[in-house]
């Protein structure tokens, strides 16, 4: 399967935090023609493992979270349904978005609230609070109380589209799009030869605070770690300091959450090969995967690489193809390239190999 048909599957499937079930089943699919071993942890973590050719010793973590933001029903009012928020939102944006609430059956529905005509000039002024939104699912309240209850996972609904430029828009692209470069450099990985064993992570409730990676690094103990997420590309009104090109390559994190030498070794790589690149400063948390994995058991090196996503935790992500294609080779060729010689640069030791 093609990089647009991959993340079109992955953007349309529903898999808020704590509820990744469908997501998963899709990736266990994809991974399993690609990795050599594969399993699902306790927390709900999927880990691919691709063996390296020197058998057990340093590992590599690649990581990207699964799991998207969403709606959870909290209260059936009448015909309609109120809810609470799973993940970071902005509610500027959920009036008048598609919904599907996922009770005894999967329901489509809306979110509404009272018409612009019959709010006052100080409420037509301000952005609503949650509490003056509700699901419209248009069935009697009899009805609905059958197929739906309090607790049920509501996901937001939007078609994959493609734009101009080899743009692509859609939901949930914040963090499946780093699956797809996973999945990408480990199909580049099958026609290469590399010494370093990868466990291929995609992670779950990363949303709600890094859980899957917390987890999972510990259970992994990888040697190093590269987390894959998405970071803000360029869009009128944010300054070019605060956001990376899209369609300008892969931005490399740099900072106190990352390892300078697994900076340093990510950039060479890229200039190696001629893969073009951006530099993204992150002075304090960087909000990803690649904080959980930084600090498991007594550390890891860890590097953060971002794919440029414009109008974040919004259903229309944006986003270049083109820049999933070279990050999907740039971790290939970066791992390719591990050796002894670098493992010792980070002071690591075969000591404990899993």
């Amino acid at each position: 399967m093609g990089q647009k048909q991959l993340l079109k599957k992955l953007s349309e499937a529903g898999g808020i935090s704590g509820y990744e079930t469908d997501i998963l089943d899709i990736l266990r699919q994809e991974f399993s023609l690609l990795a050599d071993e594969m399993r699902v942890d306790t927390m709900g973590n999927l880990i691919a493992v691709k063996r390296g050719r020197d058998g057990p010793g340093y590992t590599i973590m690649l990581a990207g979270h699964m799991d998207e933001i969403g709606l959870l029903v909290t209260k059936l009012e009448d015909r309609f349904l109120r809810f609470a928020t799973v993940g970071g939102f902005d509610f500027r944006v959920l009036l008048g978005q598609e919904v599907v609430v996922h009770g005894r059956r999967d329901l489509p529905g809306v979110i509404g609230t009272r018409s612009p005509h019959v709010l006052s000039k100080e409420e037509r002024e301000q952005v609503l609070p949650l509490v003056k939104l509700f699901i419209d699912v248009a069935l009697p309240h009899e009805e609905l109380a059958q197929l739906v209850q309090v607790g049920d996972v509501i996901t937001l609904r939007r078609q994959f589209t493609e734009l101009a430029g080899n743009l692509v828009t859609g939901k949930a692209f914040d963090d499946r799009a780093a699956l797809v470069c996973i999945l990408t450099c480990l199909q580049h990985l099958a026609k290469m030869n590399h010494s370093w064993d990868v466990f291929a992570v995609a992670t779950v409730q990363e949303e709600v605070g890094l859980r899957g990676a917390l987890t999972g690094a510990f259970g992994i103990a990888p040697s190093i770690g590269i987390a894959i997420d998405v970071g803000h590309g360029n869009m009128l009104g944010v300054s070019e300091a605060d956001t990376v090109k899209v369609g300008n390559g892969p931005a490399l994190g740099i900072g106190p959450n990352i390892h300078p030498a697994m900076y340093s070794r990510l950039v060479e790589t890229a200039r190696s090969y001629e893969i073009p690149y951006q530099t993204d400063p992150i002075p304090g948390r960087s909000g990803t995967d690649a904080w959980a994995i930084q600090v498991a058991r007594e550390g890891v090196p860890t590097a953060l690489i971002s794919i440029p996503l414009r109008y974040m935790h919004t259903t229309v992500e944006t986003l270049s193809l083109k820049d999933l294609e070279r990050t999907g080779r740039l971790l290939a060729l970066f791992i390719a390239n591990l050796d002894e010689a670098f493992a010792h640069e980070l002071g690591l030791s075969k000591a404990n190999p899993r």
